[in-house]
């Protein structure tokens, strides 16, 4: 299997391709800077671009069976329109390539899971810190849900650096309004990287935390 990772020197994006490789995948990741991304593998390739260039996007779609994305960035103070308008290009050239399946990391505290990230992120850090980067992550999650491709939604709890556990719970309706759970980034990887494999949580949003 080809397996396109956009955002590949982010933290999640950095275990997908790990993982990935170790899963015996064929790998493409898609980065704006190249020289972010130092592992080096024979079957990883590096596509550059911006997710806000739809010629560099559909480049990279051309011949993947499937894509994950783990897309961020860190301007959270002002309005932006990087995570969705960047996933609308994704889904553009995926739809006119044939690709069906898509993984997208977005976060707990989306959607139907608002509140759910714990009194600390839902009074103070998303209000005051990332309101216009989880609006900006609802639209995303809106853009996927009318897409007719055969995705999942990722959402994590808040993300650490931790070692890769493989045990994890996930559903539809896990958080707290009180506290923040958590959830490495490796673990993300892992249960992102499972997806493939499965069509349990198709044209779903699944919660994954600790």
């Amino acid at each position: 299997m080809n397996v396109l990772i956009i955002g590949a020197t982010g933290g999640t994006g950095r275990q997908l391709v790990s993982q990935a490789l170790e899963r015996g995948y064929r790998v493409t990741a898609f980065v704006r800077n190249p020289h972010k991304l130092t592992l080096r593998h024979e079957r990883l390739s590096i596509a550059q671009g911006n997710v806000l260039d739809y010629r560099t996007v559909e480049a990279a779609v051309q011949g993947v069976d499937a894509v994950i994305s783990a897309l961020g960035h860190k301007r959270w103070f002002l309005p932006s329109t990087i995570l969705s308008e960047g996933t609308r290009n994704i889904l553009t050239a995926m739809e006119r390539h044939g690709v069906r399946r898509l993984i997208c990391e977005t976060s707990l505290g989306i959607g139907d899971s608002r509140g759910r990230l714990g009194v600390y992120y839902t009074f103070f850090v998303i209000p005051f810190m990332t309101y216009f980067y989880f609006r900006d992550k609802e639209r995303q999650e809106e853009i996927i849900s009318l897409s007719p491709l055969d995705y999942t939604i990722v959402r994590p709890g808040q993300l650490t650096n931790g070692r890769k556990r493989g045990t994890y719970r996930y559903g539809a309706n896990l958080g707290s309004y009180f506290l923040t759970r958590t959830i490495s980034r490796s673990d993300v990887a892992d249960f992102m990287l499972n997806q493939l494999s499965t069509d349990k949580h198709l044209r779903k949003a699944v919660v994954i935390v600790s």
